[in-house]
């Protein structure tokens, strides 16, 4: 039986680590149009123009890529307190700290494959500059003039060792809700899309071929609409992005996307989901057999090596 949805609200920030901070910045103010926020230390915090908060992502220098920290934001302080109770009494212990900028209290812990993931409920609302001030009162940043203009974060995409424990960990100790999941004909579970929202996914766990634990495959972005994908891929050869695959459309989830590597080594999906919605209380978990899978993407170019082997930080030989 899966809890209610609710005490997780939504997917709030992904702090991702870049051998090479000047470059990844360049990146993702320039080519993605987001915003850089604050600066602490080796940390910049940047905001897409749509994102609510503070910061949409937080970029610090160090020595590989990857992900550091996935914060999820509860929807009240009693939901906050509620979800940790369940995960101490789950086994999953963490720690209270302050260390973000315009975030309250975050409880800490780990997935079973040890991604850090952080609660919080405490949050400032962004208050645009003049500069930045939008035309329109509901909405919290002028759109950027610069770049593909990227609207919100949409998602992120781990790589785990143990698909189902860490898609149960969400589901059954955080309140996720599965919408659609990979079976292979050993009955292993190779892939798994949870919401916490009536989007069709916000966080996915799929199986790392390298059985490593604790990689990132993607976050993603959300664009207003698939001709921003189009404009994204003419200016990534513009501009010497790397373009992993893409554009092409993904059976699961239906989604149009693009990837790409940013200078860092981490991949960066461009998406448009927004037209997707699960709205049924009691949708049904959608499975894909191995045999479905390897018709690959919906339409498009076949699914590409690199697409099942690249993560960061890179697997350890």
């Amino acid at each position: 039986m899966n809890l209610p949805l609710g005490d997780i609200a939504h997917l709030g920030h992904v702090e991702l680590l870049t051998p090479d901070l000047d470059a990844s910045l360049v990146f993702f103010t320039d080519y993605l149009g987001l915003t850089v926020n604050e600066r602490r230390g080796s940390s910049v915090y940047l905001r897409t123009w749509d994102d609510y908060e503070h910061h949409s992502v937080i970029l610090t220098g160090d020595d590989l890529p990857g992900v550091r920290r996935t914060a999820l934001r509860t929807s009240s302080e009693d939901a906050l307190r509620r979800r940790v109770k369940e995960l101490e009494a789950a086994g999953h212990q963490g720690y209270w700290t302050e260390d973000e900028p315009g975030i309250g209290k975050l409880y800490v812990t780990t997935d079973p494959d040890g991604h850090e993931l952080a609660l919080y409920w405490e949050s400032e609302f962004y208050q645009a500059p003049e500069e930045l001030r939008p035309a329109l009162k509901n909405q919290p940043q002028a759109k950027p003039n610069r770049g593909v203009g990227v609207r919100r974060l949409d998602h992120i995409n781990f790589l785990g060792a143990d698909v189902a424990a860490n898609a149960d960990f969400h589901d059954q100790v955080l309140g996720a809700r599965p919408t659609e999941q990979i079976r292979l004909d050993n009955g292993r579970i190779a892939g798994k899309w949870l919401t916490y929202t009536d989007k069709s996914y916000d966080v996915v766990y799929t199986e790392d071929w390298t059985g490593s634990a604790g990689r990132l495959h993607h976050i993603a972005f959300a664009t207003d609409t698939r001709e921003d994908i189009l404009r994204a891929a003419d200016l990534a050869i513009d501009t010497g992005v790397f373009i992993e695959t893409g554009p092409h459309k993904h059976a699961i989830q239906q989604t149009f996307f693009l990837y790409v590597y940013e200078p860092g080594g981490n991949r960066i999906e461009l998406c448009n989901p927004l037209t997707r919605l699960v709205l049924a209380p009691d949708w049904p978990l959608v499975t894909w057999t191995e045999e479905e899978r390897r018709k690959g993407q919906a339409w498009g170019l076949k699914t590409i090596e690199s697409f099942h082997t690249h993560g960061t930080p890179p697997a350890r030989s």
